[in-house]
């Protein structure tokens, strides 16, 4: 007959139990954090509504299919999904309940005295036995009062430790990156990010409709901004005419903030503060100005028209839009700051300085779309519809004539693209940052060992122990052993 052991139900409180010891485990914490890392990849290989709602819709438009499925998984929003923040809240939770009592029970073992004396010694590593009227315990405590060990004495025996800032090291580590995700969460809540191309000669008010692009956190709406206008007087970009590559952003600024206007010089790196609002310097263009005029000479448009750069050379696409044309009018445009010509490319700069500008372009002509309530690009034209009725090129005060019209380059002037940041976790990221740096040298570079000294009849057993076999043990006990013989 075979006992039979009868196993006792779990139950409700002891499974909520074993569930908060599997979640708070390192290894689920290390399993969370590499399910955010590959979440987070659909967020770099998908577009974005925040980011580039543009691009979304032209992926419904050539993905129907695909692209419900998509928005099902919430796909065109990554990071704000709730599959997203369900691993991040895990994994949140994960490190707080992991991390946080690991931290405690360290602290409380840093306290302690170190352990006692083993019993028998020649059982550990680098086991010596030294004459006793060369050593004492006197010296062995001064020895270790002078590497800076922890010491415990005991009647005839002494037990020093070291090396607690290994795992000190370790636990900071950990704990900064509970405060890199406690920055990363006050900034997708209470932050905001916006793009704005900026004219020289025009002004930049901080309110939505001067945005190209703007994104704000969850808990937080356009009633937080705050109020302050930015123009730009001038601006300056230097190039080095061996490389072509940038050497100098500049540009002179006059802001208005809280009713006082001052003048001030922005920098890629030197950004305008406004409270915790920052505004940088991101890129830089060109505005053709250009004028359009109908048959009769009537002006339907004019004013500079931003043109996006393709290149390091600053060779740029756009678009310039009549709609008060009859009918709508059309040019998908291209420009070159300084003007040359390729047999494969044709049209090219080779410079980023306005040496010799040239405006290029087709003309369409037809509903150009933009009654029908559809978002688009100001930089391209949907020219499926249209119909083109001329090729031309323009530079700098000069005209082009057209069945319908004409087109003249009046000047060029540059654009920049000022790109404002609210990020209230920035700080608590940064120093989690930080640490986490110097937690992990910590962690890299500390040993963690202890040494025993004991008197006998005969005279001094040392012994000693590493840690994880941290290396460089055995030329310290020698070291030791050198003091308590009085050799140098």
């Amino acid at each position: 007959m075979t006992n039979q052991v009868e196993i006792p139900e779990l139950g409700f409180i002891g499974l909520l139990r074993f569930a908060w010891r599997q979640l708070t485990s390192m290894r689920t914490a290390l399993i969370l954090l590499m399910l955010m890392g590959v979440a987070a990849i659909p967020g770099s290989l998908i577009p974005q509504r925040i980011t580039n709602p543009m691009a979304v819709r032209d992926f419904f438009a050539n993905n129907p299919g695909l692209s419900s499925w998509y928005d099902r998984l919430s796909l065109f929003d990554v990071y704000g999904s709730p599959w997203f923040s369900a691993i991040y809240i895990l994994l949140f939770i994960s490190l707080i309940g992991c991390v946080l009592p690991r931290s405690v029970e360290h602290y409380k073992a840093m306290l302690a005295p170190p352990p006692v004396t083993p019993k028998n010694l020649d059982r550990l590593s680098f086991h010596q036995e030294i004459s006793a009227s060369t050593a004492s315990l006197e010296l062995a405590a001064t020895w270790f009062k002078q590497k800076r060990f922890r010491v415990r004495i005991e009647g005839d025996s002494i037990s020093a430790e070291k090396g607690y800032l290994r795992e000190t090291g370790n636990l900071l580590f950990h704990l900064s990156l509970i405060l890199i995700l406690i920055g990363v969460s006050f900034g997708s809540l209470f932050g905001m990010r916006g793009d704005a191309i900026v004219n020289v000669g025009e002004r930049f008010i901080n309110v939505p409709t001067t945005y190209d692009t703007l994104s704000f956190g969850k808990l937080i709406n356009a009633n937080s901004l705050p109020p302050f206008t930015v123009k730009v007087d001038r601006f300056v970009a230097q190039y080095d005419p061996k490389t072509n590559a940038p050497k100098d952003y500049t540009a002179w600024v006059t802001v208005t903030d809280s009713g006082k206007t001052s003048k001030k010089v922005l920098k890629v790196n030197e950004p305008l503060t406004f409270g915790n609002t920052r505004v940088y310097l991101q890129a830089n263009g060109y505005s053709p100005v250009v004028t359009v005029r109908d048959s009769e000479k009537k002006i339907v448009f004019q004013g500079p028209v931003p043109f996006l750069p393709q290149d390091g050379n600053l060779r740029s696409i756009g678009s310039i839009k009549v709609p008060d044309a009859k009918p709508s009018v059309g040019f998908v445009a291209s420009f070159v700051p300084t003007n040359a010509r390729t047999t494969s490319q044709g049209a090219i700069s080779i410079f980023p300085e306005l040496l010799d500008p040239k405006l290029l372009f087709s003309i369409w002509e037809g509903d150009l779309g933009l009654d029908s309530g559809v978002p688009q690009s100001v930089y391209k034209i949907d020219t499926s519809k249209l119909k083109q009725i001329g090729l031309g090129s323009v530079k700098p005060g000069e005209t082009f004539n057209y069945r319908g019209g004409s087109i003249t380059l009046e000047t060029v002037i540059p654009w920049i693209n000022l790109n404002v940041v609210d990020d209230p976790g920035k700080r608590y990221a940064l120093l989690g940052g930080i640490v986490a740096v110097l937690g992990l040298l910590s962690s890299l570079y500390g040993r963690r060992r202890r040494i025993w000294i004991r008197t006998t009849n005969s005279g001094v057993e040392v012994a000693a122990l590493a840690k994880n076999s941290a290396p460089g043990l055995e030329a310290e006990v020698n070291d030791f052993v050198k003091h308590l013989k009085g050799e140098k």
